[in-house]
């Protein structure tokens, strides 16, 4: 079983005494099945993005930088940019709006995206939104209302058959189809009349958008404009027309998704119940936050700005290629998928053979695999410095994932690779990679560590949503930005190495053991062991790591 799912859903806290009900569970749940008549509308995306302000604004900023580059590029260096950027695509749009996501969870965060939508299809755009159907459960069942808005199409990829009360017995009624069951749609891609996309690591959700007041996720997105976002359309058309796309009103009716939210919370002295999240018309506007960025508490982000100007950030022209995985990836044999040698991985591993110099790599699941530990081995051989940023045990918020990484993390030393860990106690506010280990007087939070991004030669960089590890490679769809671009690349890399040398543990090798060196200026100690990681943690590492397949971590 995928073992990285089983982290994620929280199956080890479950008891034994369980055991009966979840196996009933199953069996029930096993019962069910996928519609086999399924209506797909085929459409396609905006044939002329010159008809809409957003392309024509795109033409006009590329006559006036006068260059042959058709393509676009601007970093988006901070959760409060990732949020406001999608907000202004929203309210931007003319036409057209293509969503594409692995996750989308119900919070305030996407209440207000999704209170956008409506009021862009209200204006007469067109919307699609294309969601991986695992992690539409429970709360974020209700995402799955917006299909029956007007204007508003939503498709679910890849679906598991029976109910979506719980993941946990949605995975054990599909045991007896695990196979697909393990491969996801994992790209990200927000496009606005075919002009403006932006794609990177993250879903859709407050610890992506540094709205958590636990942990929050570090990510990295592009904005892109020109060329290469109608080839991002394309792929989304492909994903959108494929028979694994699955419209929801073939899977469930507005009825079946209200009676999946949750109970009101129950009233307070001196007050009222808590409200639902609203009719299946959908959630009301969110109640502001009750700190604000002045009084704001110990662990409450300031409240998100409502938009941005994307034509106030800096824009850069580069020449660039879109490496995505094809819809059949899904569905293909993974020693099919394994010899064609065609992912959005193996490209990337390609171009990372050509580095001359210097390797920057962020992935926050990173499993090497035997394949990929030997093309690491032959760039090294050319003098090229790989440094690897990853997360530690403490700050992987899928810690099975660690197990796969532990198992290769000597003999990367052993190559001369550079491996840092995040750490996951971070101080100050953990909206950006330049904020990791800084302080400030918004108080605690944690880190975990979701970007994945690749800078080659101080010349070369790569973001998309690719993990370097062989789910990414071999079951998972995934997609990636390459833009050749000195200024991005530079610009990459400053954010990041604050982040190496302050907000991450350095491994090294002493003595053949390995030593964890402290964060400068954290006043922290050296460690021998995981650093930050509890017992029961460490325990797992030493159970599982002996025994689980890591293409399953």
């Amino acid at each position: 079983m995928h073992l990285r799912t089983l982290s994620h859903a929280r199956l080890f806290s479950t008891s034994w005494r369980c055991v009966a009900p979840l196996m009933l569970g199953a069996w029930l749940a096993g019962c069910a099945s996928l519609p086999s008549e399924v209506d797909r509308p085929v459409s396609s995306a905006l044939a002329n993005p010159s008809e809409t302000r957003l392309g024509r604004a795109v033409q006009e900023r590329a006559a006036r930088a006068g260059t042959r580059n058709d393509s676009g590029f601007a970093l988006v260096n901070s959760a409060e940019l990732a949020f406001t950027s999608r907000m202004a695509l929203i309210d931007a749009a003319q036409k057209t709006l293509d969503i594409q996501y692995y996750a989308i969870h119900m919070d305030e965060t996407t209440e207000r995206m999704f209170d956008a939508l409506r009021t862009a299809a209200a204006r007469g755009v067109r919307i699609r939104i294309l969601l991986d159907d695992f992690n539409t459960v429970g709360k974020n069942a209700q995402v799955l209302k917006l299909a029956f808005e007007k204007n508003i199409e939503l498709r679910l990829f890849n679906p598991l058959p029976g109910g979506r009360r719980s993941l946990f017995f949605r995975i054990l009624g599909s045991l007896k189809d695990m196979d697909r069951v393990q491969r996801r749609m994992h790209n990200k891609i927000f496009v606005a009349d075919n002009a403006v996309a932006i794609t990177g690591g993250r879903n859709l959700g407050e610890t992506y958008f540094g709205q958590g007041e636990g942990t929050n996720f570090i990510d990295a997105d592009v904005l892109a404009a020109g060329r290469i976002v109608r080839e991002l359309s394309r792929s989304f058309d492909l994903y959108w027309n494929n028979p694994l796309a699955y419209p929801v009103q073939s899977l469930m009716t507005a009825k079946e998704i209200e009676a999946l939210k949750p109970p009101p919370a129950a009233a307070q002295p001196g007050g009222t119940a808590a409200s639902g999240t609203g009719e299946a018309s959908g959630p009301p506007a969110p109640a502001p936050r009750k700190a604000t960025a002045l009084n704001a508490s110990a662990n409450t982000p300031a409240p998100l700005p409502a938009s941005t100007n994307l034509a106030l950030l800096e824009w850069t022209w580069a020449p660039s290629v879109l490496l995505v995985d094809k819809a059949s990836k899904i569905a293909a044999d993974a020693d099919a998928v394994e010899a064609a040698q065609d992912t959005t991985v193996d490209g990337l591993l390609q171009l990372m053979a050509e580095a001359r110099s210097d390797l920057l790599i962020v992935s926050p699941y990173f499993v090497p695999g035997k394949r990929m530990m030997a093309q690491l081995a032959a760039i090294r051989q050319k003098g090229v410095r790989i440094r690897v940023l990853t997360n530690s045990l403490a700050s992987n918020d899928a810690p099975a994932a660690h197990v796969g990484y532990a198992r290769y993390r000597k003999a990367l030393l052993d190559l001369g690779i550079e491996l840092y860990e995040m750490r996951a106690e971070q101080e100050g506010t953990l909206s950006s990679f330049n904020s990791l280990g800084s302080s400030g007087s918004a108080g605690g939070s944690r880190a975990s560590l979701h970007s994945k991004v690749v800078v080659l030669d101080d010349q070369l960089l790569v973001v998309g949503s690719m993990n370097l590890d062989l789910r990414s490679q071999l079951q998972n769809s995934e997609v990636a930005l390459v833009i050749r671009s000195r200024k991005l690349s530079a610009e990459t890399t400053r954010l990041i190495e604050p982040a190496l040398s302050k907000g991450a543990y350095k491994v090294e090798l002493q003595d053949g053991l390995l030593v964890w060196r402290a964060p400068q200026g954290s006043q922290l100690k050296d460690s021998r062991t995981e650093p930050d990681a509890s017992l029961g943690l460490k325990l797992m590492l030493m159970l599982i790591g002996p025994f689980a397949p890591e293409e399953m971590l």
